[in-house]
């Protein structure tokens, strides 16, 4: 028969309050701890991470543009006349000189109004030939007219003269010598007007000559203009250089002024940058730039800016001061660096991502236990390529996290690992 043991049920009871209490309490514990720490803070792997360090020194501020390299010197030929394309003597890639002949064009049309200019100006010339023989010889007519009548003045005036000392010797009538004196001022009279006629005369002849040879000289003008578009239809280069494109082929009829090939010359190039236009305000004539073709870098200097927007870019042209590298050609793709000014003893970090001039962010700043970042409010000033000026927010030596913290905007402060 068993005996109960009241101390034994006591103990029992007593055992099970105390994990009951002790559970309860590491319950608490946890929770309290947990609304301590606030939510689990996200993790980042550092090796995934741009970061930067804050500095004091010069900035060189930059603006950077892609482009491509351009021929200085290029020239399109275009074709003169209507005409069709017989035969292409030289593509592109091709070296060739002022006379080279890249290609034939036909039109029976040009040789044909050669030929009219040509009798046209051989008609003019013999027009002027024989409106000068006429001028002369009606020149000569009034010539002699004028000498007979020098002549005849003269002879009157010898008679006249003697009169007058025979009247005065009472030798010949008084009437007789006052008919002479009235017949040497015809004779006068006439030679004067013969005088006038021929200089009259010799002044029409010059206009009436201007005529003719304005004609020969307007029909001349004609036949060269008939010359030159017939010599068009061999068309030459034009400059010593690079054949680069030729747009038409052979058999092809084209119109008036369209192009036919480019030539250029690739010794002389330079850089056409196409800089965005929030960037090209601060872009001005004669800033230094530092152009990479991918295979060198050629110092050069802005040398023009395009007034107008195209795209969201603006088109500068950079003259190119340094040698240019082995494989820098037309339109090889470049990028450009323009050096806007140099900021002497600002506060600098790495440009980070969205960045823009004197704009406020916030940055992840990497703690002092270089395992947790917090973020903080920064002030940017001006920007070049890879840098932005630090006004305030942070100081010299301080880590930030530069890479797209977009994922974390939901939080202050974030774990590293």
């Amino acid at each position: 028969m068993d005996i109960a043991n009241p101390k034994l049920k006591q103990r029992k009871k007593r055992k099970r309050l105390l994990l009951i209490g002790g559970g309860v309490a590491a319950l608490l514990l946890v929770v309290a701890t947990a609304a301590w720490m606030g939510p689990a803070l996200p993790s980042a792997d550092r090796s995934s991470l741009w970061i930067g360090t804050v500095k004091r020194g010069d900035m060189l501020r930059e603006v950077r543009a892609t482009g491509t390299l351009v021929p200085r010197h290029k020239r399109w030929i275009s074709a003169a006349t209507a005409a069709q394309v017989d035969t292409i003597l030289v593509w592109p890639g091709a070296t060739v000189k002022p006379d080279t002949v890249l290609m034939k064009l036909s039109n029976p049309e040009v040789a044909d109004a050669l030929r009219n200019a040509q009798a046209q100006v051989a008609a003019a010339e013999a027009d002027v030939a024989s409106k000068r023989a006429q001028l002369q010889s009606q020149l000569l007519d009034e010539r002699s007219a004028l000498a007979q009548a020098q002549s005849d003045y003269a002879s009157a005036k010898v008679k006249a003269d003697a009169d007058e000392k025979a009247e005065k010797l009472n030798l010949i009538p008084r009437v007789e010598f006052q008919q002479g004196q009235i017949a040497l001022k015809q004779l006068k009279a006439r030679m004067e007007i013969e005088q006038q006629r021929v200089a009259s005369f010799a002044a029409s002849l010059h206009a009436q000559m201007d005529a003719v040879e304005a004609h020969l000289a307007q029909q001349r003008s004609n036949l060269q203009l008939r010359q030159r578009q017939a010599d068009a239809l061999d068309v030459k280069a034009g400059i010593a250089g690079v054949l680069q494109q030729v747009p038409v082929q052979e058999g092809a009829q084209v119109a008036a002024g369209v192009n036919l090939a480019q030539v250029a010359r690739p010794d002389v190039l330079i850089a056409r940058l196409k800089v965005p236009e929030v960037q090209a305000k601060d872009v001005v004539v004669g800033m230094p730039v530092s152009v990479d073709t991918h295979n060198g870098l050629i110092a050069g200097q802005v040398e023009r800016i395009d007034p107008a927007v195209t795209d969201g870019s603006v088109q500068v042209d950079v003259r190119l001061t340094g040698k240019l590298p082995p494989g820098a050609r037309p339109d090889l793709s470049v990028d450009g660096r323009i050096r806007i000014a140099l900021l002497k003893n600002v506060l600098s970090v790495g440009r980070p991502a969205l960045a823009k001039a004197d704009s406020d962010i916030s940055l992840f700043r990497i703690d002092s236990d270089d395992a947790t970042a917090t973020r903080v409010p920064v002030r940017v000033g001006a920007t070049s390529v890879d840098r932005v000026q630090v006004l305030r927010g942070l100081k010299a030596g301080d880590q930030v996290i530069l890479s797209d913290a977009s994922q974390w905007d939901g939080y202050d402060r974030i774990r590293v690992r």
